[in-house]
């Protein structure tokens, strides 16, 4: 007999959960990734494969690391050009969280002999960070 609580599922979801910058009076780098995004390219139907790398500057809001990861998981079954991806996650990722600078980037696997790389930033990254 297991004395294990039932979880609740976990599902994809379109939306990223925020929280308040712990430190809004410091300017300080977060980034976060993952080698694990997968979604369908919209001509062949075809599995792609690439790790989604997000660095930013937080403003007024970081974004929570689970929802992230439900989000991204949320792309699994559509189809999306990589270009075009990789800006809808700078642009969801921007409006959740309002970064003094966000930058994101895409390296898909290889496909037809082609690996494409795909980055999209905003915002201003302050000197003193590299």
């Amino acid at each position: 007999m297991s004395t294990l609580e039932p979880r609740q599922p976990t599902v994809p979801t379109p939306e990223i959960e925020t929280f308040e910058n712990p430190h809004p009076n410091q300017s300080y780098l977060v980034e976060s990734w993952t080698d694990e995004f997968t979604c369908i390219c919209p001509l062949t139907g075809q599995p792609d494969f690439a790790t989604i790398r997000v660095r930013y500057v937080p403003g007024p809001r970081c974004f929570e690391l689970k929802s992230f990861k439900l989000y991204l998981w949320s792309y699994r079954n559509e189809g999306h050009f990589h270009e075009d991806l990789t800006n809808r996650i700078l642009a969801d990722l921007e409006a959740a969280m309002d970064p003094i600078w966000l930058e994101v980037r895409g390296e898909f696997n290889v496909r037809g002999g082609i690996q494409t790389h795909v980055t999209a930033r905003c915002g201003t990254r302050p000197e003193n960070l590299e």
